[in-house]
């Protein structure tokens, strides 16, 4: 059972890296899923018979890549395939009779899934499944879509691959700034997916936050002159600063105006301002300056003591220009109550079309907390109720449950 443990924790951690090390150099992306599905059973074969490899990851790279080989040779793929399986080889080799580290090409998949021939809708969703290992369902949450939809969508992607025999080829770099949304979008799905998870004691998707900063970081020399690039990374650090003040001492969740200052990481919060500061110089103003924007405002409690709302109002407003989701759009509702009134804010959520709010979580909960605010205690109590049975994390429901029984 232990072997069998051990398996499933490299498949959980390590996939995303054995599976873009492979493409980025084979560029066959169903021929290498099934060449590291041979590894993984071969693997669940022969560890519980001879123990646990000391290099588990060059260990299945190695199986995989053999199986590589057999095809090649079996279905006569062109003389220039061998020579990259046989470089592959002795890379492997190296590895593992050394400490160096394995290398990390999930960027380049990343990119690789920017293919022309894949639909630009579902190029986030094919690198959060292949190169982050986040399955459909959960996928799907962050699109706002239903699981078997976005399922369904991605078998379709992977079936045009297969089919069409699309091969992977790194952009030139000059490609690379049109490509760069789709990219900056899955390491911030990433981010999303792992920080909603962080308190969770056995989640698997804990350390997505932890890989969405290292993706981030890892982007730079790859685009160092674009502002959203930088403009992410802050984005993601000034909410990282802030992970250790989400919950009290008893575990219990802290909105993010409510939360003890001196509680943040100031260290990650000047980094954060760093990043926002050289996107500022950049050129051009995109979304995820502008989210960033809002959480510096936010940060500014720290030396104010106060929350600037109409200035996030007014940053809102540029946002929901620019990308108008429904998370910007139920954003600005909730600095325009704090700022203007319950009233003010209300009416903008309310003007949002009920079909695209259902299953949304923060819809529910900023309208229990708003109609609370204004005595519609029917109101509150029915949407704290939805926005209680929409809760994954415990300590979310149990706030909300407590706001709910003081009506």
């Amino acid at each position: 059972m232990e072997t069998h443990r051990v398996i499933e924790e490299t498949a959980r951690e390590a996939y995303g890296r054995l599976l873009s090390y492979l493409v980025v150099n084979w560029r066959d992306l169903q021929v290498v899923e099934d060449a590291i599905g041979d590894a993984f059973l071969a693997a669940l074969e022969t560890w519980p018979k001879v123990g646990v490899p000391d290099k588990p990851e060059a260990w299945l790279i190695t199986a995989a890549r053999r199986r590589l080989i057999d095809r090649a040779r079996r279905v006569r793929i062109s003389e220039s395939a061998l020579p990259t399986l046989l470089a592959m080889s002795e890379d492997t080799q190296r590895l593992a009779s050394s400490n160096a580290a394995f290398p990390d090409e999930r960027l380049k998949m990343m990119f690789l899934c920017t293919h022309p021939a894949i639909d630009p809708v579902m190029r986030t969703p094919l690198m959060l499944q292949t190169v982050l290992g986040i399955d459909a369902a959960r996928i799907a949450s962050a699109f706002i879509i239903k699981p078997s939809t976005m399922s369904q969508r991605l078998t379709r992607i992977k079936a045009k691959i297969r089919t069409e025999r699309l091969t992977f080829e790194m952009p030139d770099e000059e490609e690379i700034p049109d490509r760069l949304d789709s990219v900056l979008e899955a390491i911030y799905a990433a981010y999303g997916s792992g920080w909603d998870e962080a308190a969770i004691v056995d989640s698997p998707r804990k350390k997505l936050a932890e890989e969405a900063l290292y993706l981030g970081r890892l982007l730079l020399p790859f685009a160092p002159r674009e502002p959203e690039v930088y403009g992410l990374l802050a984005l993601m650090l000034h909410c990282e600063a802030r992970r250790e003040a989400r919950h009290d001492a008893g575990g219990n969740y802290v909105p993010l105006s409510e939360q003890e200052c001196a509680r943040w990481n100031q260290a990650l919060i000047m980094e954060a301002e760093r990043y926002l500061h050289t996107a500022s110089h950049a050129g051009g103003i995109g979304r995820f300056q502008l989210m960033a924007a809002i959480q510096s405002v936010h940060a500014q409690r720290l030396s104010t003591g106060r929350i600037e709302w109409a200035a996030i109002v007014q940053l809102y407003e540029g946002l929901i220009r620019l990308h108008p989701t429904l998370g910007a759009l139920i954003g600005r509702a909730a600095a325009v109550a704090e700022a203007y009134g319950p009233e003010s804010g209300v009416t903008l959520l309310e003007a949002i079309p009920s079909a695209e709010v259902v299953n949304y979580q923060p819809y529910w909960a900023l309208a229990g907390h708003l109609y609370k605010r204004m005595n519609r205690e029917d109101d509150a109590r029915s949407a704290y109720s939805r926005a209680v049975g929409l809760s994954t994390d415990v300590s979310v429901r149990q706030f909300l449950s407590r706001k709910a029984s003081t009506l």
